[in-house]
Order: structure tokens, then C-alpha cells, then sequence
């Protein structure tokens, strides 16, 4: 006997068989049993999430002579009949290929004549959206009065190509794609059926490789085994058929990156090449890696949201710490726009390189994303202590001005001949104060995020008396953003949250021609300083 495929073998036969679309399979079952049964349906959703399998059944179920719980029962001379595809009540047309006219004048003849056996005569249209102008309205009347033994079940994909009055002469059922949990454990279910000896890591895999469709993964599993038949098929096993690459390899490419390590990068895409994975497929799962970043930094609940073990979280959130929101979406949009190439390249592999050198040399590039990328290194230099005169080589490098202020989340660079500058006494509390939050201002802008980051980007900090601090800044726009109670409240927020201190913020705006280059010292450190400095009076 010929071998049948796993998608064929396990298709579902009774409404309980079908996973993840009970919405869908309860109000037909209602429908049953209550005989309030339509005329007319349209099961729309992507590929491989049971929609004729779902029309197959309710085809059967309609027909049923003892039908059980809205179900059919699989067992009566009818059903038999329409699995054996003997039956003339059910005919499943391909819209592909009979998408004419003429077919559906051959529809509307048959359908005047009832039934010989079973209650209603159903036809299945799959792929209905691939019909002509004409044969959309040729079906057109049937489809709104057709005899009352007659059920229209329209299958399709692309439910943007069917005609409104097609759609509003329908009741319409959208079938979700299933998730990667629901995928598992029905792949769990048919292998221990199978005698399949799998690990359950590599079944995950599967599931997600399948993206929402039960038969692809029945598909890539079928091909899986058929390769590794006989023994323990693992999570590496199933890597070398789908040509996919391990997650601990877009960890690694993504610290490379961060490392502006380009020549490790290289070395990493040379291991997926000699594989032989298929890069394709690297450049698509990466973006899917890139995207759990994104939502692990900006979503409250990610956790539940990501469908991965507690350790990839884990490791998830080390790296999500290591690059901020911005760069992030800089990297996903250049393997975005990569992914949407290598559909037509026949140098794939230049094409990847090329996307990897611009992420570790954003200074190769003169566009925003690429600036703001390499702004933020800047940033990082700058608080870990860096020279004026390193500042000033690396301002120069990516071609960043300094006249007029740091571009960089710092305080502006001093206005004037330093030895000029003007020296303020304050009570050490307040000094203490000042030094804490200017030596962190950088980071607590960037922090803060959204529309204050670049806003606050050129403020200088200065005391304002006990407990207040003041914000002093050089462009009028960014004043008056910056003197808005919201946003002085939110900064005011974070360094208490932070910091455990309650400091109010003001903003004035700089006067022409001020400096900003005064040196605020404590009563204590003066005194400190002038003692021992020999007075000499003068007559």
C-alpha cells in the first residue's frame, strides 16, 4: 500500500479533530443542532488553518443521519458515501483551475435538482478569489436565493480580491492562524500515534517554522523523519533539513555587531554558509530575534508575549540591556529592506555582508538612522569619562560639530577661556545634589526616551536653591518644551524613583552672551583651599 502523507493521514474528520478555531467550530455545531443552517459561507484565512477540512466536515455533518452533538457521525451510509467521494451531494470545485464562466453556469444548472439522498446538495469553491469578473457575477443570484437544499461554502486566502456583493450574501468565518503551543501539542498527539520518536524542542521548532499552518508543519515534519527515519529525530536534526540556524547564533552575531566587530561577523555568516543553511531564511529568522528584542524593551508584559523558554528570555533580556530602542529599529529596518532583495538576488551572501558592515560601520552611511547610531556611542564615551580632546577627535570622525554645545546627551561644552571661569560657592548639600544628577544627566535623558530626550540633549544643569535644581537651555523651541509642568513632573518622577530624593526641576532659557562655564564648589571645600595660604596686609 502507497504511503500517505501526515497532513492527508490526520485530516480532521469530526469537529472535534480541528485545533485552535473554536469560535468557528462551536457556531457551526450550534447551527446544527438548532437547524438554524445558512445557505451561503466564506472561510477565509491563511494557508493550512482548516478551512476545507472545517467545510468537508460541515458538508458531512449537514447530510448526517445521527449526527452527534452537531458532529458527524461517520458511521451512516451518507457519510460513508461522501469520505469515499462517492457521493454526489458534495462537490468540491477548484476555483484555479474552473474559475469561468462556463463552470458556473454548470453549477447553476445542477443545483435544480434536489438531492437523491441526504438532505442538501453543498458545494465547496476553494480558492474562490481566483474566479473571473464574469463568473463572480454569474454566481452572483444563485448565491443570493439558491433552492432551499442547496449550501454555497467558499474557501479562500485572499478575501480582499472577493467582490462586496459576494461578501455581503455570505456569513463569513476568518480562521486565525494557530499558535505555536496549539501546533506542538497536536504534533505531540500524531507522533506518539506515528511510533515518531522526536524531541519536543525539535517539534517546537517546527511549530514555529510553520507560522500558523497545521499542515506545513505536518508537511516539514513528514519531510523531517523521512530524512532522519528510524532514529531519535533532534532539535539539531531538524536544523540540517529546514536549513535554519540556532538561536545561539543570532546571539552571537548580534554581540559581534554591538562590537563593532566586523571581521567576527564575516566568520559567522561563513559557518551558516558551509552548513548550508539557507540564508534566506537566517535573514528572516534574525529580524524575528531582533523583534523579540524590541518587544522584550518595550512591552510590560513581554514575557507572556514571547513563546520561548525562561532561559532565551533570560539571555534575551542580558542583550536587551546592551542596545538601546533606537539602534534597534535601525538594525531591523536594514534587514527589512534586505530580506525584501534577497527574494530576487543571485548573490545572496554579498548582499548579507554588505547589511552587516553597515551595522558595525554606521560611519559609512550619511543617513539619519545611521547618525543617531553612532550619536549614541558618543554618548556611551562620553559617560564613561571621556577627554575633550578624545570628544573632540570623535565629534570630528562622524562629523558632528561641536561649536555651541556637545551634540551628545551631556553637559554643553564650556563657553570661554576656562581660566575666566567664575567660581560660586554653595552649601554642600546642594552641591551634592548637582554633582549627582549632572554626572548621570546624560543617562537620564536617554532613559526618559520618547519626544525629552532630544529636547533636553543641550541643557545645562544648575542649583536653584535647596532641593531644586534648574535646566538651562540654549534653543527657544526646546525651552519651551522643556518648562511644560508634564515635562518637568516626569523628570521629577524618575530621579526620585532613582534616586530616592525629591528634587523639584525648573527651566529658564540662557541669556544672550551668558557663560556657562561657572564652577560651583561647597563653603567647606573653599575654606579647605584657602587654608595655609599666607594673607599679607598691605598699609
Amino acid at each position: 500500500m502507497s504511503y500517505t502523507a501526515l497532513y492527508r493521514k490526520w485530516r480532521p474528520a469530526q469537529f472535534g479533530d480541528v485545533k485552535g478555531q473554536d469560535h468557528i467550530v462551536q457556531t457551526l455545531k450550534n447551527q446544527i443542532i438548532s437547524q438554524r443552517i445558512g445557505h451561503a459561507y466564506l472561510f477565509c484565512g491563511t494557508r493550512g488553518t482548516g478551512k476545507t477540512s472545517v467545510a468537508k466536515i460541515y458538508a458531512r455533518a449537514v447530510n448526517c443521519e445521527h449526527p452527534v452533538d452537531g458532529s458527524p457521525c461517520n458511521e451512516c451510509d451518507t457519510c460513508r458515501g461522501i469520505l469515499s467521494g462517492g457521493s454526489m451531494n458534495v462537490v468540491e470545485i477548484d476555483a484555479a483551475s474552473n474559475n469561468g464562466v462556463e463552470n458556473i453556469r454548470e453549477i447553476r444548472e445542477q443545483v435544480q435538482y434536489p438531492p437523491t439522498d441526504g438532505r442538501y446538495r453543498v458545494y465547496i469553491i476553494d480558492e474562490v478569489h481566483m474566479l473571473s469578473t464574469g463568473a463572480f457575477n454569474a454566481l452572483l443570484k444563485t448565491l443570493e436565493e439558491p433552492p432551499s437544499y442547496v449550501i454555497f461554502i467558499l474557501a479562500t486566502t485572499e478575501v480582499n480580491r472577493i467582490p462586496v456583493t459576494v461578501l455581503s450574501r455570505c456569513q463569513r468565518y476568518d480562521f486565525r492562524r494557530l499558535t505555536v503551543d496549539t501546533i506542538t501539542a497536536r504534533l505531540l498527539e500524531l507522533s506518539d500515534a506515528e511510533g515518531i520518536r522526536v524531541e519536543e524542542k525539535a517539534l517546537r521548532y517546527i511549530a514555529k517554522a510553520a507560522d500558523g499552518a497545521m499542515r506545513d508543519a505536518l508537511s516539514l515534519l513528514d519531510q523531517c523523519v523521512a530524512f532522519h527515519y528510524d532514529t531519535l529525530l533532534t532539535y539539531d536534526n531538524v536544523l540540517d533539513v529546514l536549513g535554519a540556524a540556532d538561536v545561539s547564533v543570532f546571539s552571537r552575531l548580534l554581540r559581534a555587531v554591538l562590537g563593532d566587530e566586523t571581521t567576527e561577523c564575516m566568520r559567522l555568516l561563513e559557518e551558516m554558509v558551509i552548513q548550508g543553511r539557507e540564508l534566506g531564511q537566517f535573514v528572516t529568522d534574525f529580524i524575528w530575534y531582533l523583534r523579540n528584542l524590541l518587544i522584550l524593551k518595550s512591552a510590560d508584559d513581554a514575557e507572556n508575549m514571547l513563546e520561548m523558554s525562561e532561559e532565551n528570555i533570560r539571555q534575551l533580556a542580558e542583550e536587551a540591556e546592551m542596545i538601546d530602542e533606537d539602534t534597534l529599529m535601525r538594525f531591523i529596518r536594514v534587514f527589512s529592506d534586505l530580506s525584501g532583495q534577497l527574494r530576487y538576488a543571485s548573490q545572496k551572501r554579498v548582499l548579507i555582508e554588505v547589511a552587516l558592515i553597515r551595522l558595525t560601520r554606521p560611519q559609512m552611511e550619511q543617513n539619519l538612522d545611521s547618525i543617531l547610531q553612532r550619536l549614541t556611542v558618543l554618548e556611551e564615551k562620553v559617560e564613561k569619562g571621556i577627554s575633550p580632546e578624545e570628544m573632540r577627535q570623535m565629534a570630528a570622525q562622524i562629523g558632528v560639530g561641536a561649536a555651541g554645545g556637545s551634540q551628545g546627551d551631556s553637559q554643553p561644552e564650556a563657553v570661554g577661556d576656562p581660566e575666566d571661569a567664575r567660581l560660586v560657592t554653595i552649601p554642600k548639600a546642594q552641591l551634592e545634589d548637582l554633582n549627582l544628577i549632572r554626572q548621570d544627566w546624560g543617562r537620564i535623558t536617554r532613559e526618559l526616551g520618547g519626544a525629552i530626550r532630544p529636547m533636553l540633549r543641550n541643557t545645562f544643569l544648575e542649583p536653584a536653591g535647596d532641593g531644586c535644581l534648574c535646566m538651562v537651555f540654549t534653543d527657544q523651541m526646546e525651552y519651551e518644551y522643556g518648562r511644560k509642568p508634564e515635562c518637568l513632573g516626569e523628570i521629577e518622577r524618575y530621579i526620585e524613583e532613582q534616586y530616592g530624593k525629591e528634587i523639584s526641576v525648573k527651566a529658564r532659557l540662557r541669556e544672550n552672551g551668558e557663560r556657562l562655564d561657572t564652577v560651583y564648589v561647597s563653603d567647606e571645600e573653599l575654606k579647605a583651599a584657602i587654608q595655609g595660604i599666607e594673607i599679607e596686609i598691605e598699609d
